[in-house]
């Protein structure tokens, strides 16, 4: 992430050249219609240009951004009650396929309840994306920005939080709380005293989060290129329909002039490339933050940018109209978005690994209480006996049922006959205190080769570095030149000495 991004930054530097974008400032756009509108009895004097301008005061402006940050706190509540929801129907749907007459869905119920608790909460972020987008356009228009780039920056930020935490709550959900709170056999933690806390298969956390990474990240992909291309597919075709139906044969619609078909395609999107961008940083944050639990997401991206790029070539060229060009230095708020994305990324993985993985806990048997004790970890023998030191024993008498005998499940507890029943022992915490250890470790190694590579590559291309100090010093030369000349001249009409020289 950390190479893509500053490689990003020397592409960056050679399109604003090419482009004659150095010296652009944001003075130089102008003022939204509605800020002036709204503004245009308090001004100011711009203190670049000089000239005055419309102002919005500091306390209308905060005021106005409490309301916006009030709204996007309260859109992100909203999402959390929808992952919630999930929760409860996944507890639900759990006893239910438990109980199962379907001999097949009993057995599998576990791939079951996550396979329908994905597509619901899929059909939930799809849904909710639509109301997204009319909210974020509310409130951004309720901040009135002074600029079009500080409207569309804003817009960004909130469709960016927006769909992140609606795509990954439900992610973030299954990988560091599922099954952390479930408690133990005979005192299992109970929602609203009625439905038994979800637990992890078997086989670990990270079976369940890949299966909703994996649905998640097919199902979007593939409907966001059905909007892209399909949906304008299916409004030109309804289109043509409807002039077909007015009487318009296909040699008068032939003769038409192409400024006129290409008018009858489809507009582009009013936020220009928002939806975009939007997408490709929403797909960079999935092949990022959780590569760890989900290696195959950057295939997936590869394999489906490599289609994307067909399909955007065609849709612009054909199905729409050809969108109206503005200015810009660079991508705007988008790249400290991807920074930021790059910063969790370490993070979470760190946490991923430590916690919702078996890494540690391996890790930890192998070199204190496995059979190469204090001998080093050699080999694969170093793990013989470690499922059984994971798990621990429950006295089913203790039931009250009428059963005997012990069962085992995934926990670091004392046994039944020891002092403390069920108290945690110290193998947990060795393990808890290794887990924290690495993510401090892991989060400082990570951070500072990031630190390290952005250091060794250059920000802006040497030979382009090269050029724009050419073209300073050539002004300077100018302007020199065009100065002296101008004294030489004030020199002559004076019937003052000429000299070749500065004065």
């Amino acid at each position: 992430a950390t190479v893509f991004l500053e490689f990003w930054k020397r592409r960056r530097a050679v399109l604003t050249y090419d482009w004659d974008l150095i010296d652009w400032e944001d003075e130089e756009e102008e003022l939204r219609p509605q800020f002036e509108a709204k503004y245009s009895q308090v001004e100011r004097v711009n203190p670049i240009t000089g000239k005055p301008e419309p102002f919005q005061p500091f306390p209308d402006k905060l005021s106005r951004l409490m309301v916006s940050v009030s709204g996007i706190f309260f859109m992100i509540s909203l999402v959390l009650t929808a992952v919630f929801a999930v929760v409860v129907y996944r507890l639900v749907a759990m006893e239910q396929f438990a109980s199962f007459k379907w001999y097949f869905i009993k057995k599998y119920w576990q791939f079951a309840t996550s396979g329908t608790g994905v597509c619901i909460n899929f059909m939930i972020i799809m849904s909710l994306n639509v109301v997204y987008e009319k909210v974020a356009y509310l409130l951004t228009d309720l901040e009135h920005p002074r600029t079009e780039s500080e409207w569309e920056n804003s817009f960004a930020l909130k469709m960016f939080l927006f769909q992140f935490v609606n795509l990954n709550s439900s992610i973030f959900y299954i990988a560091f709380f599922l099954g952390r709170f479930a408690g133990r056999p005979g005192k299992y933690n109970k929602l609203f005293n009625r439905w038994r806390l979800e637990e992890c298969h078997p086989s670990g956390c990270l079976i369940d989060l890949c299966l909703q990474m994996g649905v998640i990240m097919v199902l979007k992909q593939m409907w966001n290129n059905f909007m892209e291309l399909g949906y304008p597919l299916l409004q030109n075709w309804w289109s043509r329909r409807k002039m077909r139906r007015r009487g318009q044969s296909m040699e008068t619609k032939i003769s038409l002039p192409q400024w006129e078909k290409d008018w009858n395609l489809q507009p582009m999107n009013l936020h220009g490339l928002m939806d975009e961008y939007l997408e490709m940083v929403l797909q960079f944050g999935f092949t990022t933050i959780f590569v760890a639990a989900f290696p195959l997401a950057p295939l997936l991206a590869l394999l489906n940018n490599i289609i994307e790029i067909r399909l955007d070539a065609y849709k612009f060229v054909t199905q729409w109209r050809r969108p109206m060009p503005a200015r810009a230095t660079d991508i705007g708020i988008w790249y400290g978005i991807l920074e930021g994305i790059g910063v969790l990324a370490v993070i979470t993985n760190a946490f991923v690994i430590a916690i919702t993985s078996d890494y540690i806990p391996r890790f930890v048997y192998a070199y204190k209480y496995g059979p190469c004790t204090d001998q080093g970890y050699r080999q694969e023998k170093c793990l013989k006996g470690y499922v059984n030191s994971s798990l621990s024993v429950f006295d089913l008498s203790e039931l009250g049922m009428g059963y005997s005998g012990y069962c085992r499940y995934r926990d670091y507890r004392a046994p039944p006959w020891s002092s403390t029943p069920y108290e945690f022992t110290l193998q947990f915490w060795h393990v808890l205190a290794a887990r924290l250890a690495f993510i401090i470790v892991f989060e400082h190694l990570v951070f500072g080769i990031k630190s390290f590579i952005a250091y060794l590559i250059p920000d802006i291309p040497k030979d382009l570095c090269d050029r724009m100090r050419r073209e300073k010093y050539l002004v300077q030369e100018m302007m020199y030149e065009a100065e002296l000349e101008h004294l030489q001249r004030e020199r002559k009409k004076n019937g003052k000495q000429y000299h070749h020289e500065w004065p």
